[in-house]
């Protein structure tokens, strides 16, 4: 059974990669930055942000309480997230709707618990 289900105090980690359509070269670089956020009814809410490693990888931790509202209407978080380039968005996923992070994380050994939303294609 998952932590994540049984403690809903502890943090959440949400992984993406990118790397550059054509070359397949991580992208990188100060200029970079990976927006998370929880797609609601009455508001998205910002889960946090992250420059990308030398791997292309943006990792943002939060709190379960994060996507959570005062009307219990959602149960399961709906993700989607904005890479910016300079302030400038180049490249927003589609709403991953009702995500199930039980399914979704991954033990990786030194790290933890993990949910990897998966590898992108970013235009060069």
């Amino acid at each position: 059974m998952s932590k994540f289900s049984l403690d809903k105090d502890m943090n959440i980690e949400v992984k993406a990669t990118f790397i550059s359509k054509g070359d397949n070269i991580p992208v990188t670089g100060e200029d970079y930055r990976l927006r998370l956020f929880d797609k609601d009814v009455f508001g998205d809410d910002y889960l946090g942000e992250s420059e990308l490693n030398e791997a292309g990888e943006g990792r943002i931790i939060f709190g379960q309480k994060a996507f959570g509202n005062a009307f219990n209407l959602e149960k399961l978080p709906d993700f989607y997230f904005v890479l910016y380039n300079n302030k400038v968005p180049v490249f927003e996923s589609k709403v991953m709707e009702d995500l199930n992070l039980a399914t979704l994380e991954n033990y990786q050994p030194g790290e933890g618990e993990i949910i990897d939303l998966g590898t992108f294609l970013v235009e060069g």
